[in-house]
């Protein structure tokens, strides 16, 4: 087998006055201080305080003087974690929002007893951007790693995604037991919000009377008469039957819930009604929809997020 080509590591692992060389998988040599790496890692510190052979009969590999220790991680995910382990006045804190960095420089950081690095990146894993984007990959790497609190989280955000997911890369991070009982904690939450389309109490309980919501219904007595009513028995608020595009986007968010039990759901869903009813031809109802769905949306989707709220992921740690 060919062996990689040998390079040097940017900046600032090419100090000249180095005490140790760390070799990558793929050839990049990291001339490193052996002080920051056992400050940051046992593993490190006891490797190092090895005792070494005076006579010249050691075979550990030499270069410039200096020992050269190769690893099995790649030049890319040595760099991450060394810089994680280098004072922030020499290599700053690298940022990791990609979670296939993220994967690799924790399997390093466990490998290496690197503790503190453990933790930070961990708060990746919590990123909003990525657990709005990956929320099932988040999981899968989090619950490899035992990271109770990170795999709750991803849990929580994955409830935006359908119940039955594509496959993802790291699927095989996972066991079989630890995907049932996502979806059994995704199906349970999705039984507790469906409870919130049976029983309106929470909606009229925040608005009080009927006239606090007449946005939402055909008034004979003010003769305002627009966009005709609806049909569904089951949303029927004050027991009066509203307008028909309210109706439609409760039929929608009725269908949506049991898959997606999220109160960005039910936000996503309003604002295409909101769209809709303004791209239509009623002048009455295109001019108060916003602010009256905006209400509406808001508040199903606190009562959502309540509803889920006690749920639990039932996985041991």
């Amino acid at each position: 087998m060919e062996l990689p080509t040998q390079t040097c590591a940017s900046a600032p692992f090419d100090h000249a006055k180095a005490d140790v060389i760390l070799r990558s998988a793929d050839g990049v040599e990291f001339r490193v201080f052996m002080l920051f790496l056992s400050l940051a890692s046992p593993f490190f510190e006891t490797l190092f305080g090895l005792p070494q052979a005076s006579d010249g009969t050691s075979d550990q590999e030499m270069k410039d003087g200096l020992a050269v220790i190769a690893v099995s991680e790649d030049s890319k995910t040595l760099d991450l974690f060394l810089r994680f382990c280098y004072p922030s006045t020499l290599a700053e804190d690298p940022c990791l929002d990609n979670l296939t960095e993220v994967l690799s420089v924790l399997a390093a950081a466990k490998k290496y007893s690197l503790d503190l690095i453990e933790r930070k990146v961990c708060q990746a894993l919590a990123n909003p951007k990525v657990l709005e984007t990956e929320p099932l990959r988040s999981f899968a790497i989090a619950r490899n790693a035992r990271l109770k609190h990170e795999t709750i989280t991803a849990a929580r955000h994955n409830l935006r995604q359908p119940l039955i997911p594509a496959l993802f890369a790291e699927i095989n991070l996972i066991t079989a037991s630890d995907f049932l009982a996502l979806l059994t904690y995704h199906k349970k939450c999705a039984i507790a919000v469906k409870a919130l389309m049976k029983d309106f109490t929470w909606m009229t309980n925040h608005y009080g009377n009927i006239d606090s919501c007449i946005w939402l219904f055909n008034r004979p007595r003010y003769n305002q008469y627009c966009c005709g009513q609806g049909t569904d028995t089951r949303f029927l608020p004050w027991n009066t039957t509203p307008l028909a595009w309210w109706t439609t986007y409760m039929q929608e968010v009725y269908e949506l819930l049991q898959d997606s039990p999220s109160g960005d759901t039910v936000r996503t869903a309003a604002d295409r009604t909101i769209q809709k009813v303004r791209s239509a031809t009623c002048a009455a109802c295109s001019g108060r929809v916003k602010e009256g769905m905006t209400e509406f949306s808001n508040l199903f989707a606190l009562k959502v997020e309540e509803a889920v709220a006690p749920i639990e992921l039932e996985m041991d740690f």
